[in-house]
């Protein structure tokens, strides 16, 4: 009988190293979902290659799922209801069809989950036969896209607001390195709240497209849901930027009010 008990206990035990946990991320529900669009080609898809890469380490590592579409065809409200946090890897705000435009604004107005946007997503205009999102410019703060650097400049970036929680972790300053460095017709400052601004003066080598007050990062608090705007995303070599990583996984829990899994 003792023997018995003894060879049960050792199945239980074996039994229940063999039970899969309940935060194993191949078995667990995703504690949240993400929906990044981004485009298939043209000359960011680097910078979207490696960010899927990145992206799907911190999804597995975190427990949560990122589903990944290359235009915005199936985007409606009923699409959009099954995600926590949208974001707009590296995908202009033109192309939408009104269906798209329509499911989107609503996403932003009823503040349940979160948007992140990314360089981009502040190319506004007409642009390849394409109106103006007239909607989605005022959600930037009012903008248009003006102009950019060509041929690439190194920069500092300093922040303004260290105390929101996708700064967390992030210093009072930091260097990003040959970025495109998009200027518009205003400064969106009077409509957004600033975050973090690139210092002009610093750009390496030096250029005349400047633009005075220069926001990269803001945030647009009329909006019911959780939103932050990230100018830089233009080079794959982001991902070997400390800050750069810090930055985006901080906006991703930040947007999907969640925490990441301790290590």
């Amino acid at each position: 009988m003792h023997r018995l008990v003894t060879l049960l206990s050792i199945a239980l035990c074996a039994f229940t190293v063999r039970v899969p946990s309940p935060t194993s991320h191949g078995t667990a529900k995703p504690r949240f979902k993400v929906l990044a669009l981004a485009e298939k080609g043209g000359h960011h898809i680097k910078y979207t290659q490696a960010a899927r890469v990145w992206l799907d380490k911190l999804a597995s590592n975190n427990n949560f799922s990122v589903d990944y579409i290359e235009n915005s065809t199936p985007i409606d409200e009923t699409f959009l209801e099954q995600y926590q946090v949208f974001v707009q890897l590296d995908f202009p705000p033109y192309t939408w069809s009104d269906q798209s435009k329509q499911a989107f604004e609503r996403f932003m107005q009823r503040g349940k989950g979160g948007w992140i946007g990314f360089h981009h997503a502040t190319l506004l205009g007409e642009f390849d036969g394409y109106s103006m999102w007239n909607w989605f410019s005022d959600f930037m703060g009012g903008i248009r896209w003006k102009n950019y650097i060509a041929t690439f400049a190194t920069a500092k970036v300093n922040v303004e607001d260290a105390k929101h929680p996708c700064m967390r972790g992030v210093p009072s300053s930091f260097t990003i390195e040959n970025e495109e460095w998009y200027t518009y017709d205003r400064s969106p400052r009077e409509r957004v709240h600033v975050i973090a601004s690139v210092d002009e003066s610093t750009y390496t080598p030096d250029s005349d497209i400047k633009m005075g007050d220069h926001p990269v990062i803001w945030t647009n608090e009329k909006m019911k849901t959780r939103n932050i705007y990230i100018f830089m995303g233009h080079s794959p070599d982001l991902f070997k930027n400390d800050v750069y990583r810090t930055l985006f996984e901080n906006a991703i829990f930040w947007a999907a009010d969640a925490k990441p899994v301790l290590k």
